[in-house]
């Protein structure tokens, strides 16, 4: 039986015969992007927004949008539009389309709500990368939104575009156009990355591979409420929000650690003696693929025991509970065949009899603020900041910046859980992740 990955790449080349330069194959991350997408009754993207605050006069909106034009057009991903052409999805490329909307506020609207009112109406159909500028009188600011489809952006990528829209932003050219050459040189770069990440999966979907996720994931079952309006009070947004900062550890956090911490917070959420599905991104290039802005994350599940439960199963497969524990926590930090498709790996695990049927019950992302180069414009350096509020795709999601401190985000959908259970959630999460007071003798 042909993998999954094999059968889309025989569509995607009875397609397009494989030679085109106007339609690309996707990977199995960006096709995940895309089926979710499908699956929404409003067709409502993924959209990842980045917000920056600048002092009132310093941003010239024709300058920028050059900018982020000839930033486009230098990235396939970035002037290309997903898109599902005869059932199968590709990248259709097009010539880069990137405007400066400025959203009017209506009476009574914060510059917030404006930018989540705009991001709310984001087309599908239209450019993945867009800008939003939006005036905030009380603070003379200016709130800038760097905008993108999540199907054509990973965290890498972020960074990287934030960077270079900054130095697009200073060269002398005012035009929107990227050198010829340089445009068909990084096409064919992407093309070739995105086949080498394909060819990755596609060596990843073995028997072996789908015996070790249907063992992992064999006990699993998502335990959030459905979604209802009617938890949503009258008046709010459709999300609620909280954040903490914390001093830094030594070395930073460990991934299982922070994995560990979750724990914590899904027990607050759905009770005691359960296992939660919980997504976190793990990922990268294929080895010899260049550096690209794209999309090569994969999401993983992460079985989140409760500690009693994980004692339990580990101490009875591998011996003292204590190294049971570390084992586990090394396969969390290393999983194996991480290039597995979500889907491949929900199969696996029905078929050893899971009642999970793949939903998530909570997202985890991760980030080190070194990687994260501020926005600068005209030698402004904008200060990022964050707008709440706006719908969350899945029932709760944290967000850890680990760099100076420790940054912590939680959001969650107010359909799905009320504030005072999530606001719970996160201050279990954070006394986890706080370091532990010295014992005074």
């Amino acid at each position: 039986m042909r993998s999954i990955t094999s059968q889309y790449l025989a569509r995607y080349r009875r397609l397009t015969g494989d030679r085109s330069d106007s339609v690309l194959p996707v990977t199995g991350a960006q096709r995940r992007f895309l089926l979710v997408r499908s699956l929404d009754p409003s067709g409502r993207p993924d959209v990842v927004p980045m917000f920056f605050a600048f002092p009132h006069g310093t941003i010239d909106p024709e300058r920028l949008r050059a900018a982020a034009s000839r930033l486009a057009a230098r990235h396939t991903a970035l002037r290309s539009r997903p898109a599902v052409v005869r059932g199968t999805p590709v990248l259709c490329v097009a010539d880069p389309d990137v405007g400066v909307t400025r959203p009017a506020l209506v009476p009574g609207e914060s510059p917030a709500d404006a930018l989540g009112r705009a991001l709310e109406s984001w087309d599908a159909q239209g450019p993945p990368l867009r800008l939003f500028l939006v005036r905030d009188e009380e603070r003379e600011e200016e709130i800038l939104a760097v905008a993108l489809d999540h199907a054509v952006c990973d965290g890498r990528s972020l960074a990287r575009i934030v960077d270079e829209l900054g130095a697009a932003y200073s060269e002398e050219a005012t035009d929107s156009h990227a050198a010829p050459g340089g445009t068909e040189g990084e096409l064919a770069v992407y093309r070739d990355a995105v086949l080498r990440q394909l060819a990755a999966e596609e060596r990843a979907e073995t028997t072996e591979a789908a015996a070790y996720w249907a063992d992992r994931l064999r006990t699993l079952h998502a335990h959030a409420p459905a979604p209802s309006p009617a938890r949503v009070p009258e008046g709010t947004r459709p999300s609620g929000a909280a954040q903490a900062r914390m001093p830094a550890y030594d070395g930073g956090v460990s991934f299982p650690g922070l994995l560990d911490a979750c724990r914590s917070a899904t027990r607050e959420l759905y009770g005691p003696g359960l296992t939660v599905p919980l997504g976190y991104p793990w990922g990268g290039r294929p080895p010899g693929a260049e550096p690209v802005v794209g999309c090569f994350l994969n999401t993983l599940v992460f079985p989140a025991r409760q500690p009693a439960a994980v004692e339990t199963a580990t101490s009875a497969a591998s011996g003292p509970g204590s190294e049971g524990r570390r084992r586990r926590r090394r396969d969390d930090a290393r999983p194996q065949g991480w290039t597995c498709r979500p889907t491949r790996v929900g199969t696996a695990a029905r078929a050893a009899g899971s009642g999970w049927t793949g939903g998530l019950d909570g997202l985890l992302t991760v980030d080190d603020d070194s990687r994260r180069p501020p926005l600068v414009l005209a030698g402004v350096e904008g200060r990022e900041v964050h707008v709440d509020g706006r719908p969350v795709r899945g029932p709760f999601a944290v967000s850890i910046t680990q760099g100076a401190e420790i940054h912590l985000r939680m959001v969650w959908d107010r359909a799905v859980l009320d504030d005072e259970t999530a606001q719970r959630a996160f201050d279990a999460l954070t006394h986890a992740l706080r370091p532990s007071e010295p014992t005074v003798q």
